[in-house]
């Protein structure tokens, strides 16, 4: 008798198509109808949603106020600094008819905001007591994508930038960096249980019109790297082209210091590929909208639905986000290989023979096991439980992304390396020609590191640590 055919395509056997299935038959996301754009469903827009929230709060901790610029910049803007607009060039959509007719200038739709929003700080800073203005948006941006993946590189995506302005290039550079750790790395690590490297990045792959770029960079279930945030110190080139300036204590006029930092829905791609098994996303409990799914396994008597209904109400109440499937004209596995594809932490099963035994089956989604608790007993345990399986899962990346973590002396040996996972390669044995052979075989210097695995910071140049793989 032939066996069952898997649900998904397995990750060993081809990973693009894997992360495809996962795109489809969890529910996440459609393309659109332009190509290199994205519809996200309904399912992946509420984990968005958890992720704004969680980000925004850490955000507004940090001092910055939320505000927002327009969609539509003027092309003069971008040409003011032109490093930016050289970087930005191949990726831009340029509006040239507006109502019918020629536009006297054309218009660029927002790839990032650096120099719409430079123009109006340079309007509302007059003095250091201004100091330091401390922005940020959430929006849309749109970078014309040749190569489109979604969530990973669309045409369009959701963000969120700040953008600050600083007296001192040693206050802009303290903030970039506390954004770097407390924001960002702290959000991936804490609630989507990623074990993010952070370090800087090479000359060669900083933001356009930044003195320095920090990056956090995570590994994927097959080994390559994902840029999942950054944060750049622009130092005065934004501030010099904008003509942002302030008159200090003594009277006199000084040019701002500026930073610009963010992440986007790739954060999305991230969190499927980092935690997704071959029976589709896994998704720890403090991102997850839904973190138990209370199943109703049959109702031959009618005596389940309202049992299970109750527990769900408890759950709530408890501060769980809880639902229920009452869906009983469907079958429980079909039901249960559903809830499976869209990761929910933690499953429920109450069936009319546990029932009558006071006990319900509890089942991990992280490392699939499932055990019989009593009734009485579940409310009051899974706040613990959960908590559990958001520290286990941290810990099997975090074991994952070192096991595939390797130290090598040579770029030979760091290529090599990179088609398991991550090479850490001291930085003095990388020069022109060896990131131009890295770059052959698709494998680029992800950031550097200080020794201990720290941002770079005053860490003399010959004991920096670069850490290179292949990446999305």
């Amino acid at each position: 008798m032939a066996g069952k055919a898997p649900v998904l395509t397995p990750q060993s056997e081809d990973f693009p198509r894997w992360y495809q299935d996962v795109l489809n038959k969890a529910e996440l996301a459609d393309n659109g109808p332009v190509r290199g754009t994205m519809v996200i469903r309904p399912y992946a827009y509420a984990l968005w949603e958890r992720m704004v929230a969680e980000v925004d709060a850490r955000i507004k901790g940090a001092g910055a106020e939320n505000a927002y610029f327009p969609l539509f910049i003027p092309e003069s803007y971008l040409q003011r600094e032109a490093e930016h607009v050289e970087g930005f060039s191949p990726e831009l959509a340029i509006v040239t008819v507006g109502g019918g007719k020629e536009l006297e200038e054309p218009v660029v739709v927002r790839p990032t905001s650096e120099t719409v929003i430079g123009e109006f700080m340079a309007k509302w800073v007059q003095s250091y007591r201004d100091l330091p203005l401390l922005l940020n948006q959430w929006a849309n941006v749109v970078r014309w994508e040749l190569r489109p993946r979604v969530f990973l590189r669309t045409s369009e995506f959701l963000w969120q930038e700040g953008h600050t302005a600083h007296a001192s290039e040693s206050d802009a550079r303290s903030y970039a960096e506390s954004i770097l750790r407390n924001v960002y790395r702290e959000f991936m690590v804490d609630v989507l249980a990623i074990p993010v490297l952070i370090g800087a990045k090479i000359a060669e792959e900083r933001f356009a019109g930044a003195t320095n770029t920090l990056t956090c960079e995570a590994m994927m279930g097959d080994g390559k790297a994902l840029q999942m945030g950054t944060s750049h110190e622009l130092g005065q080139n934004f501030a010099t082209a904008f003509d942002m300036t302030f008159s200090d204590e003594h009277g006199e006029q000084q040019v701002c210091w500026t930073t610009s930092w963010g992440v986007s829905t790739r954060m999305m791609g991230g969190l499927i590929m980092a935690h997704g098994d071959d029976a589709g996303l896994r998704l720890p409990p403090r991102l997850a909208a839904t973190q138990v799914v209370v199943i109703v396994v049959r109702d031959d008597d009618g005596a389940v639905t309202p049992a299970a209904a109750g527990l769900v109400a408890d759950l709530a109440a408890a501060g769980v986000r809880a639902r229920l499937d009452d869906r009983v004209s469907t079958g429980f596995g079909r039901r249960a290989t559903e809830w499976e594809l869209k990761g929910v932490p933690l499953r429920v099963e109450v069936g009319p023979r546990d029932l009558a035994d006071g006990i319900v089956v509890v089942a991990r989604r992280d490392d699939g096991t499932k055990e019989p608790r009593s009734i009485t007993d579940v409310v009051p345990s899974v706040p613990a439980l959960l908590a559990e399986v958001q520290d286990a899962m941290l810990a099997a990346a975090t074991d994952a992304r070192d096991r595939r973590t390797f130290d090598v002396g040579s770029v030979d040996a760091a290529l090599e390396a990179a088609g398991e996972g991550f090479a850490r390669l001291p930085w003095r044995l990388v020069d022109a020609a060896a990131i131009a052979r890295l770059g052959a075989s698709a494998v680029t210097v992800r950031c550097l590191q200080s020794p201990d695995g720290d941002l770079p910071g005053s860490t003399p140049e010959d004991e920096l640590v670069a850490i290179c793989a292949r990446a999305y």
